[in-house]
């Protein structure tokens, strides 16, 4: 690409919406990410595609926002959805008028919902408490946050939007209150690229990227705890039947189910820890939607950053909106400066549509929005499947079909049909043969272990990268083996320290000693 007219900043789900949307409308942009995509809260949050049913109270605009964006998801994001649909369950503490609040909300928000019997909810959710005293069906669904992102930069290539991870923004230039460019820092180096709009999407680092420009946009970071199950303890989304709190929603996610979150304000978006405390909280809350819940098998916890729009004097925590807001910095006297800030996971698309908007109206382009109607990525067709259907594990096929698309999933089929070796299973917890491994690992924004962890999801299953991540240490060649391994394994640490008791503690063992006595990767005890 010659000089980017635009330049985003941050690789989030809302600004690889931007990098879509532009690229689609023919404008030449640039997204530029200090580390892999998604390593903020677009990926270290519940999974949850919203049907707006959690702000039917509180913010009926943002509940109208999320039924809509997830009526289009599902259309354009096809492999990226699980259609799981959702559960609003009351028990017996919970205050009886906030149901009819909520039920009034629903109507105003268009949120389609159905009134369904003890009994009936019982026998689609055999696992909940008997003290439930009212239920209602929504269109909630899971969605893949990793999976989504990646495919919105292949859309995005495909009309020519370009991505640079691994990329710092260091400094904003301007000229006589005009933006000449942006300075990032790499692997080669420091230099400026030159660019005529800068549109800050960096999320919980907003603030910062504005000081860069000398401006002042207030974001406050906050923090939520998630807890991870070893299997699907549900088969939709289930949330409590009162004012949002902590711990009072449960996710089927893939293989594991999901438990969040909690809310609590921090200085920085960095901070991504987990502590036993936050652990031992939501287990005691979301017993009460599952009273059997602690004889089951905990994975991990983590922990995200929401990137809460703070005006001055504005709430914050759970009492903050969960709106969006764009900001023309042109009125404070820097032209071509746009940010955007707030909002969802759900409405990343229509955020991304509407500065979409005002940036080509700046520009002087009229192409309209097509992101709501044309798909995100092509689906691997039925026959492409059945030709390759005797090489792929059990199970295996459609998954890799829905992470890889059309594209790739063409290259792992050559490769496993040419290659047998490549048949073999690295991951046996996700179904991911040495094949995709390999095509994903080959691809240039693919640097360590991690990258490719969060592209094929091998490590992220029930063990948790024990058996897995020592395969792929002895494929991945491209830095340090070893280096990779331990940084892969720390992440995954990080989870695990908090929640081991019982069967966890028992795998965490079996997971040290292998590591310890194969590779010796605790040097100086910094991982175990």
């Amino acid at each position: 690409m010659d000089n980017p007219t635009v330049i985003i900043i941050g690789g989030g789900a809302t600004g690889l919406g931007i990098l879509r949307d532009l690229s689609m409308r023919g404008v030449k942009t640039l997204l530029v990410e200090k580390g892999d995509l998604t390593n903020g809260a677009s990926s270290r949050y519940h999974g949850l595609l919203h049907s707006g049913g959690r702000y039917a109270v509180k913010d009926q605009s943002a509940a109208r926002e999320c039924i809509e964006e997830n009526q289009i998801l599902r259309r354009i994001g096809k492999s990226c959805v699980e259609e799981t649909e959702g559960m609003f369950v009351r028990l017996e503490s919970d205050d009886p008028n906030y149901e009819s609040q909520w039920i009034d909300g629903c109507k105003s928000s268009g949120i389609k919902i159905k009134k369904i019997s003890v009994d009936e909810a019982l026998k689609l959710e055999p696992i909940l408490t008997s003290k439930i005293v009212s239920a209602y069906l929504v269109p909630d669904a899971a969605i893949d946050g990793f999976r989504l992102s990646w495919q919105l930069v292949d859309s995005a290539k495909r009309f020519g939007g370009e991505i640079k991870t691994y990329t710092r923004a260091v400094g904003i230039d301007s000229h006589n209150g005009k933006i000449i460019g942006v300075r990032v820092r790499n692997r080669s180096g420091e230099h400026e690229i030159p660019c005529d709009i800068v549109i800050n999407a960096a999320g919980g680092w907003t603030g910062k990227i504005a000081e860069m420009a000398g401006l002042d946009v207030g974001v406050q970071p906050d923090k939520g705890t998630l807890l991870v199950f070893n299997s699907r303890l549900v088969n939709r989304v289930v949330n409590r039947l009162h004012k949002s709190g902590d711990g009072d929603i449960f996710v089927p996610h893939g293989s594991v189910t999901i438990l969040g979150t909690s809310s609590m304000s921090v200085p920085t978006p960095e901070d991504t820890s987990t502590s036993r405390a936050e652990v031992e909280n939501l287990m005691r809350i979301g017993s009460e939607l599952i009273e059997n819940l602690p004889k089951y098998r905990l994975l991990r916890a983590f922990a995200g950053s929401r990137p809460l729009y703070r005006p001055k004097g504005g709430a914050i925590g759970r009492e903050a909106s969960r709106g969006f807001a764009i900001i023309d910095h042109s009125m404070e006297g820097l032209d071509g400066m746009f940010t955007i800030v707030g909002g969802k996971f759900t409405t990343f698309r229509l955020m991304a549509e509407k500065i979409s908007d005002q940036v080509c109206k700046k520009l002087g382009n009229s192409n309209p929005c097509r992101t709501a109607s044309e798909p995100i990525v092509a689906e691997v067709s039925s026959k492409s499947r059945e030709n390759v259907q005797k090489f792929f594990p059990s199970f295996g096929l459609n998954l890799a079909a829905n992470r890889l698309g059309k594209d790739r999933f063409e290259k792992v089929a050559k490769k496993l049909e040419s290659e047998p070796e490549s048949r073999q299973l690295l991951c046996e917890c996700e179904n991911i043969t040495r094949a995709e491994f390999e095509v994903i690992a080959s691809e240039e924004t693919s640097t360590d272990l991690d990258d490719i962890r969060r592209r094929t999801r091998f490590g992220m299953g029930t063990c948790q990268g024990t058996f897995c991540t020592f395969r792929a240490a002895c494929i991945f060649g491209k830095n340090s083996a070893i280096d990779s391994t331990r940084e892969m394994l720390f992440e995954r640490w990080k989870g695990i320290r908090p929640v081991l008791i019982g069967q966890s503690l028992k795998q965490a063992e079996l997971m040290r000693s292998i590591y310890i006595s194969s590779l010796d990767v605790n040097a100086g005890g910094e991982l175990f």
